[in-house]
């Protein structure tokens, strides 16, 4: 029914990688947000695969369940307890199940219930969980038959059976008779002064009178015992021991009822056996998951795009455990960009000490162990990962006390093993290689086995101060060295991981900043060889040009961005001016028409004779303005028709453009991704888009990097 998820048989990785990369703390983590004890083992026990199919189901489900917590839908509460011991019980006959068994299943079949409710409809939306709950169906027998039963404190209902009913009236009715009768003989004794502070007690569960010692003579009842100190006795009044005993009766003539219809309604769940132990499967299973989910959500993770080939894009990456531990203190985290592939396999990082080598490395491992575990990791979604088959690591000081090895011994079995198992498809995470025996002769070693590694077409990720290894890593076609940056100024580290190049150890400059005086400094550079000192001081001087670089790069950045978003701006006020001018010009003809209408007007109005008697001395006036009336109607009436035309035309075109647009998408927008070849329409610039995050797009035009609006871009190719 469940796909167990956690079952994994093909993938090559040591305890010694576990421990190495402290996969276990993810472990343990993952653990800590279960509910139930199932889900906890399998997290405690989760290890990675490198079966492609069952990864991609798992990382696929899991981002399914963060999805749904993150739009904010009204998802169940995973919150139950689980149903081992009553799956025990249900099928042997004359067994009994509890009372708090009875309701771990009601609340069982509740929660699957709301699971089903949940996903119904919504199987092509998340169709990797509806499989989940795919072979149970909604009902509320099983709730129905337990409700009858019991209420809603979990308690067993008065009209659970007649009887029951019955005895239980029964049972009220005697214990009103006996408290009625004991508090007549409480105040009657009162009276007389022979009772004990206390007056009364419980023995037995019988209601009993706390008498003075002295005076237990004079009471008729029962004693039933006496203080430790001998002054009190303590008597069952006469009058209520026929009804005490009535009453112990009746309760287990209760106990007895209460049996009769716990068996029956067990027997009425034997029939749902199967369907109850689905719950069981589906709710440790969704425990299992919810974990996975929680921890994601808490550290922002996410399903990057699993690649076929053996790829690594790893963007805005962070080491987990890192990144949890200062989150909690409320410190900032760096993350590091790295790329890898088959034209780039090997990766040799160099360096200066505690500058972050080591925590690259085991970011890129540990980040693989979990992605192949079917766990979100925390970087950008637009990263790229792969399935490796085997994974290995070699990280920090382990010697072997048990087996008499040194450090050095330990490693070389190690690597010994490593060459044993290395192919095409292995991940080798190897940490200070070669460090542990004399400079030059482990250089050399360390040289040769980088190189066997490298014939054998594996992937690694190397830290090294040795000179040959960055040395052969720059001669290999499929390797590459990268470093960490250093602040050559202020000669502290920058945690930050650059590709292309190797970096100097600054060995001498962080002596320096630790207190070692200038003279020693200047006398360990006499003890090296003249090249040595020259290759450290190349690449010192290396890295100080590509910060330089990079510091104007971004400068150029900030500026062409800064440039780009002046040019938009004027474009638009230019297009707003246009239009206004346009406006105004119209408006000044229209009313340079009026004017020479309103003159021609005044000049006729001037010519008009009103003092004379003849009408035939204004007929030429007269018939001058039916003229001019005739030309300026004909010049409206042409005016009109033209307008009428233009309206037609434009009612065509907008038709046509809208069309269009329906067939272009507003210059092909829709088909714009990532690596699309696109136009700024305001400036005809083409350019390579490098990241979309929603209308936002970062374009790659040449060297200058910038973010444009969506509806700023045409689709080129």
């Amino acid at each position: 029914m469940v796909i167990l998820s956690y079952i994994y048989i093909d993938l090559k990785v040591d305890a010694q990688t576990i421990e190495d990369l402290e996969f276990s703390t993810i472990r343990h983590w993952l653990s800590e947000f279960c509910i139930s004890e199932t889900a906890k083992n399998r997290l405690l026990q989760l290890s990675p695969s490198a079966n492609r199919e069952f990864v991609l189901k798992d990382l696929n489900k899991l981002n399914e369940l963060v999805q749904i917590r993150k739009e904010g839908e009204t998802f169940p509460v995973i919150q139950f307890e689980e149903l081992i011991e009553e799956l025990k019980l249900l099928p042997i006959e004359n067994s009994s199940i509890q009372l708090e068994g009875f309701m771990r299943i009601h609340t069982a079949s509740i929660l699957v219930n709301q699971l089903i409710y949940f996903f119904d409809k919504r199987e092509k939306e998340y169709p990797l969980l509806s499989e989940s709950i795919s072979e149970v169906y909604y009902t509320k027998e099983i709730i129905d038959s337990i409700e009858k039963v019991f209420d809603n404190h979990g308690n067993i209902k008065d009209d659970a059976s007649d009887k029951l009913l019955e005895i239980r009236l029964k049972i009220k009715s005697i214990k009103k008779q006996i408290n009625r009768n004991f508090d007549k003989e409480v105040r009657k004794l009162l009276k007389d002064n022979i009772l004990g502070d206390t007056k009364e007690t419980f023995i037995n569960e019988r209601r009993v009178l706390t008498v003075l010692a002295n005076h237990k003579r004079k009471i008729p009842g029962t004693i039933v015992g006496s203080s430790k100190t001998g002054n009190y006795t303590y008597i069952e009044p006469f009058i209520n021991v026929s009804l005490n005993n009535e009453f112990e009766l009746l309760m287990d003539d209760e106990r007895k009822e209460i049996f009769r219809i716990l068996q029956l309604l067990k027997i009425e769940l034997q029939n749902q056996f199967g369907l109850i132990k689905s719950y069981q499967d589906i709710l440790t299973e969704f425990d299992f998951i919810n974990a996975k989910c929680r921890f994601s959500i808490e550290l922002d993770c996410c399903l990057p795009s699993i690649q076929e080939d053996l790829e690594i894009e790893l963007t805005a990456a962070y080491h987990p455990i890192l990144l949890r531990n200062n989150k909690a203190q409320k410190k900032p985290t760096l993350p590091q960009r790295v790329d890898m592939d088959k034209f780039s396999r090997m990766l040799v990082i160099s360096g200066p000490n505690a500058g972050g080598k080591s925590i690259t490395l085991k970011s890129i491992g540990l980040l693989q162990l979990m992605i192949q575990s079917g766990i979100l990791v925390p970087v950008h979604p637009n990263s790229k990962m792969c399935i490796f088959q085997k994974i290995f690591s070699d990280i920090g000081d382990n010697q072997s006390i048990e087996n008499e090895l040194s450090t050095y011994s330990y490693r070389l079995k190690r690597m010994n093993y490593f060459l044993e198992e290395a192919n095409k498809k292995t991940l080798f995470l190897l940490d200070e290689f070669g460090t542990g025996s004399d400079p030059d002769l482990g250089g050399a070693l360390a040289e040769v086995i980088f190189e066997s590694l490298y014939n054998k077409k594996s992937y690694a990720v190397i830290t090294t101060h040795y000179n040959n290894i960055k040395l052969k890593a720059d001669q290999l076609k499929n390797a590459v060295n990268g470093c960490m940056l250093f602040d050559t100024e202020t000669l502290a580290p920058k945690f930050e991981f650059s590709h292309g190049q190797p970096g100097s150890s600054f060995t001498f400059e962080v002596a320096k900043i630790n207190g070692i005086p200038d003279e020693l400094i200047e006398l360990a550079k006499g003890r090296l060889s003249e090249n040595k000192v020259k290759m450290d001081r190349l690449l010192n001087e290396l890295q100080k040009e590509k910060s330089y670089l990079n510091k104007l790069n971004k400068e150029h950045i900030i500026a062409q961005d800064l440039a780009q978003e002046a040019l938009i701006n004027y474009t638009e006020r230019k297009e707003y001016y246009d239009y206004k001018l346009k406006g105004i010009r119209e408006n000044s003809e229209d009313n340079q028409h009026f004017i020479n209408a309103g003159k021609k007007l005044l000049s006729y109005v001037s010519k008009y004779n009103l003092n004379t008697k003849k009408k035939v001395i204004n007929n030429n006036l007269l018939e001058e303005i039916r003229k001019y009336l005739a030309v300026e109607k004909t010049k409206v009436t042409s005016v009109q028709e033209k307008g009428k035309l233009k309206k037609i035309n434009n009612s065509k075109n907008s038709k046509q453009k809208t069309n269009s647009i329906k067939t272009n998408d507003s210059h092909g927008r829709d088909k714009i991704k990532l690596d699309s070849r696109v136009k700024l329409i305001a400036t005809k610039q083409i350019g390579t888009v490098e990241e979309i995050k929603g209308e936002n797009v970062v374009v790659s035009f040449g060297f200058a990097r910038m973010k444009v609006k969506l509806n700023k871009l045409a689709f080129v190719s």
